[in-house]
């Protein structure tokens, strides 16, 4: 069976980016003239070019979102399981060369970080790890999950890419979703960034949402690391890999993400600047590109940027997040994986979100759909 890597390996990152480049204000007048948006298509809205077309992109965008998914926001929370990992990640304040405390959390302090976050509301949760296989491998995620399903109706991960048949077994105990970002589809600059560590297989990260696929994960969340590389290149990329994995496995959910590279320990400075306005650029041509795509966005952004993207696209938002282990109530003084920029509590984002004229979901999905069919 072929995977992704077939498709990549016929693109070019050098010639995407000089295509990109060379598209006219003219070609994305044509473009936004069109019912349905095509790959190639994306990649005029993502272009310089679009910029004087925000505006446009924006009406059309918060229209779209709001015929598939409503008045609606849905909103998760992470909590850190361990800040253990084996891999050197340069934009990364839990790389292994990074001299710092670890922690990773025990069964007791899982169910303390728990009832805090089932006090605030939430039952969507995101389980966090750094890549530490022998210490937060399969069995320790196993047992997370048996300890906390009773819980929460959503449990979603973001931890080291794992084999097929261990996302199947991770599957059966309940699993919802598994978020894995590629950090750049650039094949030279991933290697310069990841230069130790299961992490630095560039192949073997990519191939990871076809395997969550053939594991029959219910949804599968792609993005990459804005500002190791082109943006624009890198979204493109995304772009493509979303459409492959949606016509390859079509039976699963997908989403997409849009973290910066923020404030952490060992500090790397972005090669290309991402500002606001070209992100509002890029979130609205995904949803010019898909209707269905869920779009997601975290605390790393500002509070002025967050208030106002709501209307433009995104579906899914977080909220007080914490990034180190045990944050919420176990340790609050561990570090950070990255420093978050809106601070503001749950309610005070329940708040904002019903006053820009929409109703919170905390969950959109149950497993006893899945148990009864």
């Amino acid at each position: 069976m072929s995977n992704f890597k077939d498709t990549f390996d016929s693109y070019d990152w050098d010639s995407l980016e000089k295509e990109i480049y060379a598209f006219t204000e003219a070609d994305v007048r044509q473009v936004l003239a069109k019912d349905k948006i095509s790959l190639t298509d994306f990649k005029a809205l993502i272009s310089p070019a679009a910029k004087p077309f925000i505006e446009q992109m924006a009406q059309r965008s918060q229209a779209l979102t709001k015929k598939r998914f409503g008045n609606t926001i849905q909103m998760y929370i992470p909590m850190y399981l361990s800040n253990e990992c084996q891999n050197i990640c340069t934009y990364c304040g839990f790389s292994m060369t990074n001299k710092i405390k670890r922690k990773t959390l025990s069964d007791k302090e899982i169910l303390e970080e728990v009832a805090h976050i089932k006090n605030l509301g939430y039952d969507h949760i995101l389980l966090v790890t750094g890549e530490a296989n022998r210490t937060v491998g399969v069995p320790y995620l196993k047992n997370a999950i048996q300890l906390i399903q009773k819980h929460f109706s959503n449990i979603s991960i973001e931890v080291q890419p794992l084999h097929q048949e261990e996302y199947e077994e991770l599957v059966a105990e309940g699993l919802y979703a598994v978020l894995v970002y590629q950090e750049t589809y650039h094949k030279a600059t991933y290697k310069t960034h990841h230069p130790k560590g299961r992490k630095s297989n560039f192949d073997y990260r990519l191939d990871t949402p076809d395997r969550l696929g053939k594991a029959g994960i219910h949804k599968i969340g792609i993005g990459a690391l804005f500002g190791l590389e082109d943006w624009r290149v890198d979204s493109f990329y995304t772009a493509l890999h979303l459409k492959y994995l949606q016509k390859t496995y079509w039976k699963t959910k997908y989403s997409i993400s849009f973290p910066r590279l923020r404030p952490h320990q060992g500090e790397v400075q972005p090669k290309v600047e991402m500002t606001d306005t070209d992100l509002v650029q890029l979130i609205c041509a995904y949803r010019l590109l898909d209707e269905d795509v869920e779009l997601s966005m975290s605390t790393r952004e500002s509070v002025n940027f967050r208030n106002n993207i709501i209307n433009l696209g995104i579906t899914s938002i977080s909220a007080e997040s914490k990034t180190n282990p045990g944050g919420y109530s176990v340790d609050p003084q561990s570090l950070e994986q990255f420093e978050i920029s809106d601070e503001r509590n749950t309610q005070e984002i329940i708040e904002m979100i019903k006053k820009g004229g929409y109703e919170v979901v905390w969950k959109d999905w149950d497993r006893s759909y899945t148990e009864l069919a």
